[in-house]
């Protein structure tokens, strides 16, 4: 049989027509592959799951390698792709479609037992499964991934997205066999019926259980969210940090530069976990093409830190601090005032003056719920969402981090649409703090903590607390914490002027 090279490859173009569960590239998939040790490729009695399989990809990438390394052991061709297809390479697909397309890719023919098929199986799935799956509702919300039930309680005719890997408390039951081997792209998120798109993490749990089969090595493809936590990760992120079995993580902060189709806010990592060689991990940041790599522990700090560059710098920066503006910032909805509460047109007498996204309106006091201790005094509101709605980069790769940001006078307060930094008794020692937040130092501190879009008094964990009596520039605190000629380089080219 003569290998077919594709080109151009339609797996390629699949990868670009999706963006909520995003398909992938083969050359993200070889990435992928190229952590796994070689000998892999010369074993006839490995095997390789793919859980959340959807065009095939990665099965047909180890497939080509199998091919060549099992050459020698098993010299006829069509006996060695009998072998590899029929012994070696296995799927769940995710929905009835993408089986039939990872078929059609692998077998060359949507049906394994047709007559186009490459190698001969006695049913029509093959080794790629898709077994239509229910989610199991408690509460109006199901018991595995999350889903609302309202919007996934469906007729037989449309796909339930209750995914057969993690619809179960015994994932090893499926195929009832060991692998050496998973590897994938799972869905990364759907919809949980909370306020507006709320959704709930999904990739997590794809994780999670392929660990429950023990396999010699696991690799994924996910959103790096799970850096900081957040809505449903931080249990998963606390496991992953603590895990020393995951020795490579690859983490691109732009999500383009591994799917260029696709915004996915905080970028995307795919990571190696290795069951039998625990240590520090070796994490590859890929920035405009240029790529840094380091060796380190995971669990270094509460949340991962994902540039090699700003290790130095944040340890700089912690001798010389003892406190940090965590400590000062509100938690969220700072006065109890929900984000879409404007207030009237005209003041109140001893009323307050509301700031929200759509302006600026009047409420009393008797409206606000919470933060008194800020009414009274001099305060910042920044927004809560980063400047970064979709969680990238410009063009250049840099980011701004910080929105909306205003000093607000006593008296006035915010919807929940901002957080409120300090209360402060004069508007000079607001006017310094406010100044201190411009500066790239701090938002590049504060970029180390954000993984998506969203800000909360957490991601001030970097961010130091300083003397707001005198007024700080980014010269004064290059100064102050010693940051070397190419640490500021690194500050200035990843940070834009505001």
């Amino acid at each position: 049989m003569k290998m077919i090279n594709y080109n151009p490859d339609v797996l390629s173009c699949l990868a670009n027509l999706s963006n909520d569960e995003v398909f992938t590239p083969p050359e993200v998939a070889n990435s992928m592959l190229d952590m796994l040790p070689e000998e892999l490729w010369s074993n006839p009695n490995a095997k390789f799951l793919d859980p959340a399989c959807k065009t095939g990809v990665f099965l047909r990438e180890i497939a080509k390698r199998l091919l060549k390394g099992l050459e020698q052991q098993i010299p006829d061709l069509q006996q060695r792709i009998d072998h590899i297809f029929q012994h070696q390479l296995y799927a769940i697909a995710i929905t009835e479609l993408t089986g039939l397309l990872a078929r059609r890719s692998l077998y060359c023919s949507k049906t394994a037992d047709g007559k186009y098929s490459i190698t001969a199986f006695n049913h029509a799935d093959g080794n790629i499964k898709f077994e239509r799956t229910q989610h199991s509702w408690i509460n109006g919300r199901c018991k595995y991934c999350g889903a609302s039930q309202s919007e996934y309680d469906r007729g037989d005719e449309l796909e339930t997205h209750a995914y057969q890997f993690i619809h179960t408390n015994n994932p090893e039951k499926i195929f009832n066999m060991k692998f050496d081997v998973i590897i994938g792209n799972p869905p990364y998120q759907l919809s949980d019926g909370g306020n507006g798109a709320s959704a709930s993490p999904l990739y997590d749990k794809f994780v999670e259980n392929a660990k429950k089969l023990n396999p010699k090595f696991l690799s994924m493809i996910i959103p790096s969210r799970w850096f900081a936590g957040g809505k449903g990760l931080d249990d998963f992120r606390n496991k992953m940090l603590n895990d020393n079995r995951i020795r490579i993580i690859t983490d691109y902060p732009n999500a383009k530069e591994c799917f260029p189709e696709s915004s996915i806010g905080g970028g995307v990592c795919f990571f190696l976990w290795d069951r039998d060689n625990p240590g520090d991990c070796s994490i590859t940041n890929i920035s405009n093409g240029k790529s840094n790599t380091m060796v380190r522990p995971l669990n270094e700090y509460p949340v991962f830190v994902r540039y090699n560059d700003a290790i130095d710098i944040i340890k700089k920066v912690e001798c010389k601090s003892s406190s940090y503006l965590s400590s000062i910032v509100s938690s969220r909805n700072p006065f109890g005032c929900s984000s879409s509460l404007r207030g009237y047109s005209k003041p109140f007498d001893n009323g307050l003056t509301l700031y929200s996204s759509k302006g600026i309106g009047y409420i009393e006091q008797k409206d606000i719920s919470k933060g008194f201790e800020y009414v009274n005094n001099y305060k910042i509101m920044i927004s809560k969402v980063t400047a970064e709605h979709a969680g990238e980069p410009d063009s250049n790769g840099q980011f701004s981090v910080l929105s909306r940001t205003e000093i607000l006078n006593p008296n006035e307060v915010c919807t929940d649409s901002y957080l409120i930094i300090g209360s402060f008794d004069s508007k000079e020692i607001a006017r310094n703090c406010f100044s201190y937040l411009q500066t790239k130092v701090v938002r590049f501190l504060l970029l180390l903590s954000v993984s998506s879009i969203n800000l909360s008094k957490d991601k001030f964990n970097f961010v130091p607390i300083m003397d707001f009596s005198k007024q700080w520039t980014d010269e004064k605190l290059y100064e102050y914490y010693k940051i070397s000629d190419d640490e500021v380089s690194f500050i200035e080219n990843l940070i834009k002027q505001k």
